[in-house]
């Protein structure tokens, strides 16, 4: 089974874990704060928050925030492209509204690597100032920024971190973790249990119309929600700069580029957060990293692996290993 299919599964499964969870009693906590009894993984920014508006070091979140942080430093920002809720229901109500998930932890990882090749392809014929078919701007509109020549602009200004200050800024400022109240992921789960209490004991209340509202509206506005906005995110990714393991590795005798010397970039433009494994300075830092393995899994020659421990990259072909056909 293909990543992307198993990122849609396991945060449904997760949900219906937490639901289950809160059904029975069980005490498991909530994707925001998972645990038993007193052992429990808090969310990394309601923690931090927490311990901002409160201005109290709580020994428990300040366990839990370390729990975490040791976590984002093995896995990155693996929660948000295999845990985290908001993709799964932006993709559910692409469903209804015709058109694919737009929180941006899809990007072009939804293209094969033909419509990918032929948008990389329509970039380089644009920019050498040929004119362009019907065929290759439609490609190029395709490309929603993942592709290599926008990633660029995009490291520039990240307005998540913008957005991650001023959440510890009102929590200091209120003296409450203000951002929670607006949290997707916390929204998703509060819809969940509203909507269990609303069949199991009836129970009316204006919540169970005002959170679903606030969550939709959030992801029709907000339509780059995970890329442009979600502090969440932003927070794992500096955390994430310390990150070295599961990072993608490439074979420079597989790579159609080193190999063969023919221009590929597939891994560049289905990778979701706009990384180029091929040319790490051309994208986004690894610390984007969310571990999806689009890359992996569409690099035609699988030259791409994800070894839990950093490798020495393999050293590039000589001339008389390259293919005949890429001096022709």
């Amino acid at each position: 089974m293909k990543s992307n299919k198993l990122r849609t599964i396991i945060p449904l499964l997760v949900m219906l874990v937490v639901a289950i969870g809160y059904v029975t009693a069980f005490g498991i906590g909530t994707i925001s704060g998972f645990g038993w009894m007193d052992i429990s993984l808090l969310c990394p920014l309601g923690s931090l928050l927490t311990l901002v508006a409160s201005k109290m070091a709580v020994p428990r979140v300040l366990i839990s925030l370390v729990v975490v942080v040791i976590l984002i430093l093995l896995f990155a920002r693996a929660f948000c492209g295999w845990i985290c809720p908001v993709p799964v229901v932006s993709k559910i109500r692409g469903i209804f509204g015709g058109k694919a998930s737009n929180t941006d932890m899809e990007g072009q990882g939804a293209l094969d690597p033909e419509a990918a090749m032929a948008a990389t392809a329509a970039e380089k014929k644009k920019a050498a100032g040929d004119a362009l078919t019907e065929e290759e701007k439609k490609a190029l509109k395709g490309c929603s920024g993942s592709c290599t020549s926008c990633a660029s602009k995009f490291q520039k200004l990240d307005s998540r971190h913008v957005i991650l200050g001023g959440s510890l800024v009102s929590a200091a400022i209120f003296g409450f973790p203000v951002f929670c109240l607006i949290c997707p992921i916390g929204l998703t789960l509060a819809t969940i249990l509203l909507v269990m209490r609303l069949f199991a004991f009836g129970d009316v209340t204006w919540s169970v119309v005002v959170v679903p509202v606030i969550l939709i509206l959030e992801l029709l506005v907000f339509r780059k929600w995970c890329s442009k906005i979600c502090p969440i995110s932003a927070l794992m990714s500096l955390i994430g700069k310390g990150n070295k393991t599961f990072v993608p590795t490439i074979d420079n005798f597989k790579c159609l580029e080193t190999a063969k010397g023919r221009s590929c970039e597939i891994c560049s433009q289905v990778c979701p957060q706009a990384i180029n494994p091929r040319h790490p300075e051309a994208g986004m830092s690894f610390s984007e990293c969310t571990k999806c393995r689009a890359c992996v899994e569409n690099c035609p020659t699988s030259a791409i692996t994800m070894p839990f421990l950093p490798q020495k990259p393999t050293p590039m072909p000589s001339a008389d290993d390259v293919a005949p056909e890429a001096t022709a």
